[in-house]
């Protein structure tokens, strides 16, 4: 019974021996784990600061230097914009009224001249558009009306004519528009003069 007991509190000392020593690695193993952690934190912290350092005084010399122009471009271009927008509104406004009035005598309907520009290409722009630009064009669509029929089947000229045509139907509303504004034919694409042949000085 004494080697018994000898033997259980033997057996009872390795054990409990054993578990100090295993608690006091697993302590080992969280004090340097917590040592790695505060390191790394550490580190991170630093690198965190050297690099708010160097990008703070090249942050700061470009807001010195940009402050003034940036302030003064951007106020420029909030007044440009805004003259624009007055503007178009202006034109869009006039243009509105312009379109609701119904045509006087002597006047070209835009009405008229946008269906048949539209439905027959630049021969509609014979109605109100200038002769200058109404005959040559009038004929170059004739000509390539017949070349192309013979060439290209029907279902090829489609799409073009989708695209063409409303471009037509539009320069012929604005022909009609500029006829009623000045009571004469005016040119779409130069608007220098209109269709009254210039004047030479006199003496010559």
């Amino acid at each position: 019974m004494e080697r018994l007991a000898a033997l259980e509190a033997e057996v009872k000392a390795d054990a409990d021996a054993q578990r100090a020593r295993k608690e006091a690695a697993l302590a080992r193993v969280r004090e340097q784990r917590a040592q790695q952690q505060v390191e790394r934190d550490q580190l991170r912290a630093r690198q965190a600061a050297l690099v708010s350092r160097k990008a703070a005084p090249a942050h700061d010399a470009d807001d010195a230097d940009d402050d003034d122009g940036l302030g003064a471009r951007r106020g420029r271009g909030r007044a440009d914009d805004l003259g624009d927008a007055l503007a178009l509104a202006r034109k869009a406004q006039g243009v509105k009224a312009e379109l609701a009035r119904a045509p006087k005598a002597g006047e070209k309907s835009w009405i008229k001249s946008g269906v048949a520009s539209a439905a027959l290409g630049p021969i509609g722009w014979l109605y109100a558009g200038s002769l200058r630009e109404a005959v040559p064009a009038s004929v170059a669509w004739v000509l390539l009306a017949i070349l192309a029929s013979k060439i290209l089947p029907a279902i090829l000229l489609m799409p073009a004519l989708m695209v063409a045509l409303p471009l037509s139907g539009l320069a012929g509303v604005v022909y009609a528009l500029q006829y009623n504004r000045t009571g004469k034919r005016q040119r779409l694409f130069n608007k220098d003069d209109g269709d009254e042949p210039k004047k030479l000085p006199s003496g010559r």
